[in-house]
């Protein structure tokens, strides 16, 4: 079993009206409008994976790709299924998919984005970068953030801190409320030991997501950064919340190894 991505999947098709779409108008609905008729099979198999009908959404995406076979959108949404059941046989079989949607449409920005999620859970990185870089300069395509999101993270996970800097910083000229670009952004500068700029990304942070929504790993930025602005009673406010909330947590576990330690950067 494949680990689970911590980059994002996107889902979305396109939105149709389906109001009268019921399953005994189905076969007329092919008959006149085939296209129509894959586009909303695929997005009914969107909204069963959402709420984790897998077995729902694989029956309409055969449906779709039995009409038609080549369909960018149907495609790539079958692969976005069979790496959701994460079974060994599903994702190898996603692989066929994707690659059948990107095929089908070279400009499909939103495939090339999941494929990419897809290429970093299977460890391809480089192939990940390739096509989550395409998926990030495309222009119009409304998840850019989250591809830019996404290849940031890759860049992170290849110690390329640079060019992960760097994709994070687009991902908020897309969107200034991307929480990831932000948090990730300001561990990068607190490492770089840039504190100012560290505590205006991590305050921003926090403004959106709220200060008990946190999960360890901001807490655990957050209290790194208030020790190195020697805020001694922000840094133990979070400690108490990381201890509170995730004393299991390796970032909490961490805290404790390295609580006395006198450098000037926690790792």
């Amino acid at each position: 079993m494949y680990q689970k991505a911590v980059v994002v999947l996107a889902i979305g098709v396109a939105t149709l009206v389906i109001q009268g779409c019921e399953t005994t108008s189905t076969g007329t609905m092919i008959k006149k409008d085939p296209e129509k008729a894959v586009k909303v099979r695929t997005q009914l198999a969107a909204e069963h994976i959402r709420t984790g009908d897998l077995d729902a959404a694989k029956r309409a995406l055969d449906q779709a790709l039995e009409t038609e076979p080549r369909d960018s959108a149907a495609n790539m949404m079958m692969g976005v299924l069979l790496q959701q059941e994460g079974s060994k046989i599903s994702m190898e079989k996603a692989d066929g998919y994707f690659k059948r949607a990107i095929s089908s449409d070279s400009k499909n920005a939103q495939a090339r984005n999941n494929y990419g999620t897809y290429l970093f859970v299977t460890e391809r990185y480089n192939d990940a970068i390739e096509q989550l870089s395409i998926a990030g300069a495309a222009l119009g395509y409304d998840q850019r953030y989250k591809a830019l999101e996404n290849l940031g993270r890759v860049y992170l996970k290849v110690g390329k801190v640079d060019d992960a800097e760097q994709a994070f910083k687009q991902a908020l000229q897309v969107n200034r409320d991307s929480i990831v670009a932000l948090v990730e952004l300001s561990e990068i500068f607190y490492l770089q030991q840039k504190n100012a700029q560290a505590s205006q990304l991590y305050e921003q942070y926090v403004r959106l997501v709220g200060q008990n929504n946190q999960g360890a790993r901001a807490l655990w930025i957050g209290l790194r950064i208030a020790r190195a602005n020697q805020d001694q009673l922000g840094m133990q406010v979070l400690v108490n919340q990381l201890r509170a909330l995730f004393p299991d947590s390796k970032e909490y576990q961490r805290y404790l190894q390295v609580q006395n330690s006198t450098e000037a950067v926690w790792k």
